[in-house]
């Protein structure tokens, strides 16, 4: 009869667990997203500089303003990189936590309660210098200019 409440314990960690792990691929897919999105900046970025060392005197201030705004993009997402890694990070924390509780017989609930917590802030910290990135790119597109 110990055995199956030990089962029955391990089946409930298990469902409770679903819904970090299902959190957890959401964030997996954001930091895709965003490492991706760095790798562009990075590649346009080393494309002006190499433009820069045979630019014609006058495209010079242009071209340099171009990779000052690449920075400050790049400075955005890798916030937004690291944010949603230890988001990632403390999720799996949570997870640990709610496989280790019960087989360890202790009430971690208010670990989980705050770590699930500070996972949410870190998420929405990262989305926010997602955002933030996203407006300064917009704000300095230059569709049809010369």
């Amino acid at each position: 009869m110990q055995d199956l409440s030990r089962l029955t314990a391990t089946g409930h960690a298990i469902q409770l667990a679903v819904a970090p792990v299902f959190l957890l691929s959401g964030v997996s897919a954001m930091l895709a997203v965003l490492t991706n999105r760095l790798a562009r900046i990075i590649d346009r970025g080393r494309a002006v500089e190499v433009g820069l060392l045979g630019a014609v005197p006058g495209a010079a201030p242009a071209m340099r303003q171009e990779l000052a705004v690449l920075s400050q993009r790049a400075r955005l997402i890798n916030w937004a990189i690291s944010l949603c890694t230890v988001c990632a990070l403390l999720v799996c924390a949570v997870i640990v936590a709610l496989f280790l509780g019960p087989f360890l017989q202790l009430d971690l609930s208010a670990v989980v309660a705050w770590v699930f917590i500070a996972a949410m802030i870190t998420l929405c910290s990262g989305l926010v210098s997602f955002l933030r990135e996203i407006f300064v790119a917009t704000r300095h597109l230059r569709i049809g200019e010369p």
